[in-house]
């Protein structure tokens, strides 16, 4: 697979030499996406992703593809990092998080299931399982995804 500048610059957050020019330049074009998120194999940024913000405590698994507009943090921000019950987000495997998706966790840890499809524009605020396809505000499950990738 072929990666965009962009998508090499999210894998080149880690590196101890370049990570820190690699993180910035990621936040001039307006991505924010801290170095302490792990992310795997094959992830995408598409068109650029202008305009993601992800939390530090997130972790993305492989092939994840990220659209543009698409928020994952904290549900409770209203009240000090310090009182919060947040613990983070996990995206799994092959998960793909459509254009202004927000993905919001208020206690414990959120996690978007294997295969999952958040829509455009959903706010999910809850888990999903494997291969489920979840839309509207407050985001409800609307299916499940077939086969095609």
């Amino acid at each position: 697979m072929r990666r965009d500048v962009y998508s090499r610059l999210v894998s080149a957050r880690k590196s101890p030499l370049i990570g820190k020019i690699a993180y910035y330049l990621l936040k001039l074009i307006g991505v924010e996406i801290p170095r302490s998120v792990t992310i795997g194999e094959d992830f995408e940024l598409a068109h650029g992703g202008f305009g993601v913000v992800i939390h530090p405590a997130t972790t993305i698994g492989n092939r994840v593809k990220v659209y543009p507009g698409v928020t994952l943090g904290r549900a409770d921000i209203y009240r000090p990092a310090i009182q919060s019950q947040f613990e983070g987000i996990i995206i799994e495997d092959d998960a793909i998080l459509c254009p202004g998706a927000k993905i919001l966790c208020k206690e414990g840890m959120l996690r978007v299931g294997m295969g999952s499809v958040i829509g455009a524009n959903a706010v999910l605020l809850e888990s999903t399982g494997v291969n489920e396809l979840w839309a509207g505000i407050p985001a409800k499950r609307v299916g499940v995804r077939n086969g095609d990738n």
